[in-house]
């Protein structure tokens, strides 16, 4: 659990009545936008759900099997965090948009590119244009609705396209598990092709965001130090 002092709440209003909890709101905010792997525990500073948290008022059993048919603390917390509303104080507010901004400019960075150049937008360059066309990060919104509103605020002054690269890729056989380990472990990575040479060299055709291309070239020529065989494909 977290400590009540980085604690926000979160309420919900259902049913003529109101249940609030305590909550990380970084952590919260995932949990809203799909990720699953968070533990309750990890989310919340306390096992309770309250009419007013600020009071340290519980709310009555009775109320919580009206609204939710449960008492279950974890089945009730998370409909308060999914469904109900986060109250961030303005550091903390701050805080979430800062890291929302940061993350949408590195999908565009790694995901885009300029279709006047066929090459990814740096980072710096993407800052620069956003100072000029003023976004904004709601906390609450998902990165890919962030992205969406973003690249439509860029575009006018900015050429983005989004695309993806095909490349075949071969690696001789002093090199080609470790390649394959490297290939295959990289998350942006597509595996279309994957075979096995009788000469113990190793093949793949992979599909990646355009912006990844150097760092693919990278990480390949890292693998069987500077003996890849890499080729884009159309």
């Amino acid at each position: 659990m977290i400590s009540l002092d980085d604690a926000v709440v979160a309420r919900l209003e259902t049913h003529g009545l109101k249940f609030e909890i305590l909550v990380d709101p970084e952590l919260a905010d995932k949990m809203r936008h799909g990720d699953e792997s968070i533990a309750i525990e990890d989310v919340v500073a306390a096992l309770y759900v309250y009419e007013n948290a600020s009071h340290g008022d519980k709310s009555p059993e009775e109320d919580l099997q009206k609204a939710f048919k449960t008492t279950d603390f974890e089945q009730n917390a998370k409909q308060i965090i999914l469904k109900g509303e986060i109250h961030l104080t303005t550091e903390q507010r701050r805080h979430l948009i800062e890291e929302k901004r940061r993350r949408v400019i590195n999908f565009i960075a790694r995901n885009a590119v300029n279709p006047q150049t066929g090459l990814p937008h740096p980072v710096t360059r993407l800052e620069i244009a956003l100072e000029e066309v003023r976004v904004n990060f709601d906390p609450f919104k998902s990165v890919d609705e962030l992205v969406k509103e973003t690249v439509k605020a860029l575009r006018p002054i900015l050429p983005i396209r989004f695309e993806e690269r095909k490349i075949a890729a071969k690696f001789p056989m002093d090199y080609a598990a470790r390649a394959y380990g490297a290939v295959s472990g990289a998350a942006y990575v597509t595996m279309e092709k994957n075979e096995w040479q009788s000469d113990g060299s190793w093949i793949c055709v992979v599909k990646i965001p355009a912006g990844m291309q150097e760092e693919f070239f990278s990480l390949a020529n890292h693998a069987a130090k500077g003996d890849a065989q890499l080729k884009i494909l159309e």
